[in-house]
């Protein structure tokens, strides 16, 4: 795919604007709270499913590859955090988050359900590999009820708020997006 000089500064953008995110945190056990959601998901709003999801990747891989953009650092032994699973549901998340916000009219309930769409992709990832990590590789066997507190119940109230504040911005910015969706073939 050979992307214009426009379409690389977009795809930069979201990969910065999604480790900014990560250190916008509110700790809490297993999973912190952050603003990465967001911006991956205004990447897949944005971007479209091809630039969306690439942006993402790009930050996933710039922190596997060592650079500490990651909320707790980077690496590639980041793989065996608990948590590398939201990073790799943010990238299925983000092109879910696309595809349904492109599936017809780009209305504020479209836009929400293709916010909270890719929520409930990083989410169901993102709590596997909790589990998944926990269980097999740090020999941790983790109470559901726990898990499901630390996991889903306390950051998911937050998500879900900025998942109406992502489609609200969406929704504002669409006539833009279009334009420019057009003149880089985003989308």
């Amino acid at each position: 795919m050979k992307l214009s000089t426009r379409q690389m500064v977009l795809v930069a953008l979201f990969t910065a604007l999604s480790a900014i995110g990560a250190f916008i945190k509110i700790p809490t056990p297993y999973v912190n709270i952050t603003l990465q959601l967001f911006f991956t998901t205004m990447a897949g709003l944005i971007l479209g499913p091809k630039l969306g999801p690439m942006s993402v990747g790009l930050y996933v891989l710039i922190g596997l590859i060592g650079i500490p953009v990651f909320t707790q650092g980077g690496g590639p032994g980041y793989i065996l955090q608990p948590t590398f699973g939201y990073l790799l549901g943010f990238i299925l998340g983000s092109y879910v988050t696309a595809v349904v916000a492109r599936t017809g009219q780009p209305t504020y309930l479209r836009l929400l359900l293709a916010a909270l769409a890719g929520l409930l992709v990083v989410y169901s990832l993102g709590v596997a590999y909790v589990y998944m990590i926990n269980r097999l590789v740090l020999g941790n066997v983790l109470n559901l009820r726990a898990l499901l507190m630390a996991a889903v119940f306390i950051p998911l109230p937050g998500d879900i708020g900025l998942s109406f504040v992502a489609a609200a911005l969406g929704v504002r910015l669409w006539p833009t997006l279009t334009q420019l969706s057009r003149q880089t073939g985003t989308s």
